[in-house]
């Protein structure tokens, strides 16, 4: 089982994670693209990311907006290093114009 960040080490990793929030219980960033074909391309990469790391994030969809939340189910719905590593994957091939 995966253990769930202690407050000191989520807020240390929250620092290095650009736009990132901790919204009880999970991690939680949105990301605004051009229009609603832009936010669907990145909804489709990133269920490749998710699919690589057998990681399932909960994603929210309105128009050109994509709000995407993590934490761990195996970790009681608490955020842990599994969903660091996941936000900077996300960041990583986030693209914006």
């Amino acid at each position: 089982m995966l253990r769930p960040l202690t407050e000191p080490e989520l807020n240390k990793e929250l620092t290095l994670l650009r736009g990132w929030k901790y919204e009880d219980p999970r991690i939680v960033k949105t990301f605004q693209f051009k229009h609603f074909a832009e936010a669907m391309s990145f909804i489709i990469r990133l269920s490749y990311a998710c699919e690589r790391s057998n990681h399932h994030p909960e994603i929210y969809n309105l128009y050109n907006i994509v709000t995407i939340g993590l934490n761990t189910h195996e970790a009681g719905g608490k955020v842990t290093a599994k969903d660091i590593v996941l936000a900077k994957d996300i960041d990583h091939f986030a693209w914006r114009d």
